[in-house]
């Protein structure tokens, strides 16, 4: 192993200890932005609002 890869591999696993909870937090924020517009169309579906079905 040369010492570049080394250090490259030192600046990878710091950046993700560092930023990995960050990244998480987000994906967590994104997935229940997605299930929230999934349940309000699943509600206006069924209460037939939106001239759908």
């Amino acid at each position: 192993m040369t010492l570049h890869l080394v250090g490259d591999l030192l600046t990878a696993a710091v950046s993700v200890r560092v930023f990995g909870h960050d990244a998480l937090a987000v994906l967590r924020r994104l997935a229940a932005a997605g299930v929230a517009m999934g349940m309000s169309e699943l509600r206006g579906r069924r209460t037939g609002v939106g001239g759908g079905l």
